[in-house]
């Protein structure tokens, strides 16, 4: 059986073939979500509350990543097309050029939390503590020759202890997700890039090259120590499971809902918490989205009604149903900027 992402791709496949945007109609009476699997539960809480509480369908949301997610709400204009998608990290400037390019111009940017990203491990397992510095020579494609010297060797690094002998003699093995992941994204800029500058050297080629700073700062490596798991985290947690030597990258939120299971590793000396995530100390946190595609507000019904659900205190207060779940809250005046925003349907700057 087809999912409703499957056919929504099939139709956006067709409109753009035929070089036509389809017009919004009254085709479909439910809102269409779709975008990234670390905002996916969040989004499915708030769409469930929302079909109990008012007259409207309950929302329909998929679990796509990010840009996958993106690639279809970018497509056109019409009921072939996603309503809203999820987003664990902002629009790209090419994301926005492809939205623009296919007719969709006004796009509200809505800030919901924060989250951290964690690199788990199984429970059963010896707790880890690593440093950025020590996670990126793990898992870089090139890292500095360690016979000396600034130049970059492909990583020969196979075990942790190989990196640091202050690390367990174990081989290096993480599960991670594909490149169309935000948190993929998010972690390449955040844990792989803050691991990179720990070398002055390479560090200082963001000022002479730019292009070269980032594909070593941020390219993981392709031989079999990190290994690409797809947008399923429940198969992630699996493996962790079978194997506690190995680790996995996850968002905090599903740290949360498997807590019994799986345990967030300290980097640089603090644990992944709510409290550590809130106050910024935890060194790999970013903010999650949701964006709605304002031309199909009043032809897709319930779309105002849905957002004021959203960024209602019930849902993504200080004690809201959403923190109860692993969402970070925003602080008090970050809320009531980003509600303004979703009532008011305010579009982004477009470049």
């Amino acid at each position: 059986m087809k999912s409703a992402y499957t056919t929504l791709m099939a139709g956006a496949a067709l409109a753009l073939a035929a070089g036509v945007s389809s017009p919004v109609h009254a085709a479909r009476d439910y809102i269409s979500i779709a975008g990234s699997s670390t905002v996916y539960p969040f989004t499915t809480l708030v769409a469930e509350e929302f079909g109990r509480r008012t007259r409207y369908p309950t929302p329909k949301v998929e679990s796509t990543g990010t840009g996958g997610g993106f690639k279809i709400f970018c497509a056109g204009i019409g009921t072939r097309f996603t309503d809203i998608n999820d987003a664990s990290r902002a629009i790209k400037p090419s994301e926005i050029e492809n939205c623009v390019s296919n007719g969709v111009r006004e796009i509200v940017e809505i800030k919901i939390g924060y989250d951290g990203i964690v690199l788990a491990q199984s429970r059963r397992a010896p707790h880890a503590d690593f440093t950025l510095r020590q996670i990126w020579l793990a898992l870089a494609k090139e890292v500095p020759d360690p016979q000396g010297g600034e130049r970059l060797v492909p990583n020969p690094y196979k075990t942790w202890k190989e990196v640091d002998p202050a690390l367990p003699d174990e081989k290096i093995e993480v599960y991670g997700p594909p490149p169309t992941s935000g948190t993929r994204d998010a972690f390449v800029e955040l844990a792989m890039e803050g691991g990179c500058k720990a070398f002055p050297w390479i560090a200082a080629l963001k000022q002479t090259d730019k292009d070269r700073y980032k594909k070593v700062c941020h390219a993981i490596r392709e031989d079999g120590a990190f290994v690409e798991a797809g947008e399923n985290d429940n198969l992630i947690v699996q493996k962790l499971e079978a194997n506690p030597r190995a680790f996995g990258i996850f968002g905090y939120s599903f740290l949360e809902e498997n807590g019994d299971k799986i345990r967030g590793a300290k980097i640089d000396g603090v644990p992944p918490e709510f409290e550590t995530i809130a106050d910024g100390s935890y060194p790999v946190s970013r903010p999650l989205f949701i964006y709605v595609k304002k031309a199909h507000v009043g032809k897709i019904p319930g779309i105002p009604e849905f957002l004021d659900e959203y960024t209602s205190e019930r849902a993504w207060g200080d004690d809201g149903y959403l923190a109860d779940h692993g969402l970070i809250p925003m602080p008090e005046e970050e809320r009531a900027k980003y509600r303004r925003i979703a009532t008011g349907l305010v579009p982004m700057a477009l470049p």
